[in-house]
């Protein structure tokens, strides 16, 4: 015989062989949220985003580069110009070349005879 139960024991769940069908609530269609594409449409927000910051970044370095050549080309024009009046200066300074640009020029030392020769194109 089973043991005795008082009175104000809960009573007992009866064991179920098959499993109770659940319930489905059918909510109309536009109050329903699709969170599989919401995440999607928030990912592709997301990655839009980050792709606008990438591809202004890349813009401010494109032009910081051309800016950066175009300096670097002047200053190569420089040195090379730098280069030419350097060389130029030194054989300025030479005594030798002082006085054949005054040869040139027409100048003669002091107590030479100057020669004319006429019919000559260039003087």
């Amino acid at each position: 015989m089973p043991p005795a139960r008082s009175a104000t024991a809960a009573p007992r769940r009866r064991v179920r062989t098959r499993p109770r069908p659940r319930r489905v609530t059918v909510r109309s269609p536009k109050l329903r949220v699709r969170w599989d594409r919401a995440g999607r449409i928030g990912l592709l927000v997301v990655l839009g985003v980050v792709m606008g910051l990438y591809v202004q970044h890349t813009l401010s370095y494109i032009s910081t580069k051309s800016q950066a050549d175009h300096q670097q080309a002047i200053v190569d024009r420089l040195q090379r110009q730098n280069r030419v009046l350097e060389r130029q200066q030194k054989s300025l300074g030479n005594p030798a070349t002082i006085v054949q640009d005054a040869r040139e020029l027409g100048m003669v030392r002091p107590g030479e005879r100057p020669y004319v020769i006429p019919g000559l194109a260039d003087h």
